[in-house]
């Protein structure tokens, strides 16, 4: 059995090649010219290595559609050039590459920072939501819109080059890459497995960032065992950007003291970073971190034969109908629907969805057909919305429909059109 190839990363060098090796990893919709004003200060003690994601930057478009799949990447690009052993700063999705690394890699990690991080993005249905939107609409909508999220209001007014440069980025990225790069933040959950980072940690933020703001930062203080907080003020989301010098200051500081050595100088082993234990919280622990959110959950009993597959079912239903809507209904069963809940939970998703003999939009297709078939309107309603989810276009959608009129009956698909119609309408519009 051949094993697949893991595909490497675009990358590039600066500083001599003696010094030891910094990594900056960008952020989603960026290349690594995000970190030009860093560099030049960087590379007086550090090799800085910098990389871009699939698809950005002219990279070759291989998508990858989770954290761990970007973060094998970067350490096979490493292995093939001889890097062991790194610092790495990483910025929103590259701070989620940076956490990956000090979780499953904890061996290759000096040291670590976090700039405009998180152990979980917003909530999974927003970056799917982006991901329909720029499959409908393409990347021109969420370019436009770039320099909100990544910039105050006055450094964009007072820097039009800047953000022409920031609108430009996103523009050129390949959009299937931004998709799976959306895929890859929307299933990213990390806040259970925090006290497990064992390598000193700078957490760094921008006081006016909107995206993943002072409170995220904060709850990965509170989950690190050595960590600490930085926040930076006048800056948003692309604070390297917005503040570079101070950036740099912070990240040369951090660098040149945390540096955890990778051997035991007596015997010249590699010294693996012992099992960390949990902590006992600081005497003032920060007011918005609730401790309930980042403990690791309960360990359940393990079972004996066939798995249960209410834990695969109830997945599978958020990642397909988004958590809204499955919040929504599981908020509304009482004692009376419980059973059903449970039943469709358990069978219909953990079943018969989470095989592996059909892809999710070939399910979608399937699905939407047997619903117009059926008059079931109101189900339809949400799995045009699953469908989009999933991957077909509105287009895929209008062709399973037309094809629903030649062999379920141009009444039924005509009441389909009118509801799927609505269904695209509100779901592909980009935001203002």
């Amino acid at each position: 059995m051949t094993e697949a190839k893991i595909e490497t990363l675009q990358y590039r060098f600066d500083g001599p090649e003696h010094l030891p090796v910094l990594i900056l990893g960008p952020s989603l919709g960026t290349t690594w010219h995000m970190w030009d004003r860093q560099v030049p200060e960087l590379t007086k003690q550090w090799r800085v290595f910098r990389f871009d994601l699939p698809g950005h930057g002219g990279a070759p478009a291989y998508p990858a559609g989770a954290v761990a799949d970007l973060t094998a990447r970067l350490l096979t690009t490493l292995d093939g050039l001889g890097v062991q052993r790194f610092g790495y700063a990483g910025c929103a999705l590259g701070g989620a590459v940076g956490i990956e690394l000090a979780l499953r890699h904890p061996e290759r990690l000096a040291s670590l920072a976090l700039i405009a991080a998180s152990p979980r993005f917003g909530t999974a249905d927003e970056f799917r939501q982006r991901g329909v939107i720029v499959r409908t609409n393409g990347l021109d909508p969420i370019a436009r819109s770039s320099p909100e999220r990544w910039f105050t209001g006055g450094f964009a007014a007072a820097q039009p080059a800047i953000t022409e440069w920031a609108v430009q980025m996103v523009r050129t990225t390949d959009p299937g890459c931004y998709i799976a790069a959306c895929e890859a933040l929307a299933s990213f959950d990390v806040r259970a497995e925090l006290g497990s980072v064992g390598v000193p940690t700078l957490v760094l933020v921008g006081s006016e960032d909107q995206v993943t703001g002072p409170a995220e930062a904060r709850t990965l203080v509170a989950g690190i065992p050595d960590a600490r907080l930085a926040v930076v003020p006048g800056a948003s989301h692309l604070v390297p950007v917005e503040q570079p010098a101070a950036v740099t200051d912070l990240l040369v500081r951090h660098f040149s003291t945390a540096w955890q050595p990778g051997f035991d100088t007596a015997t010249g082993h590699i010294a693996l970073p012992a099992a960390v234990v949990k902590p006992v919280p600081a005497a003032t622990p920060p007011q918005s971190v609730a401790v309930a959110e980042i403990a690791p959950p309960a360990v359940p009993q393990q079972q004996e034969g066939r798995p249960d597959p209410y834990d695969a079912g109830i997945k599978v239903r958020r990642e397909v109908l988004g958590d809204a809507h499955v919040d929504r209904v599981l908020a509304g069963t009482d004692e009376f629907s419980g059973d059903f809940q449970e039943l469709v939970t358990r069978y219909a998703w953990g079943e018969v969805w989470d095989r592996p003999g059909l892809d999710r939009r070939t399910r979608s297709c399937v699905t939407l057909t047997a619903l117009v078939a059926g008059g079931h309107l109101e189900e339809l309603a949400f799995h045009t919305r699953a469908a989009l989810r999933n991957g077909l276009t509105p287009d895929e959608i209008k062709e399973v429909l037309l094809q629903t009129a030649v062999y379920c009956g141009v009444p039924a698909a005509n009441r389909a059109f009118r509801v799927a119609q609505q269904v695209v309408r509100e779901e592909t519009t980009p935001p203002e």
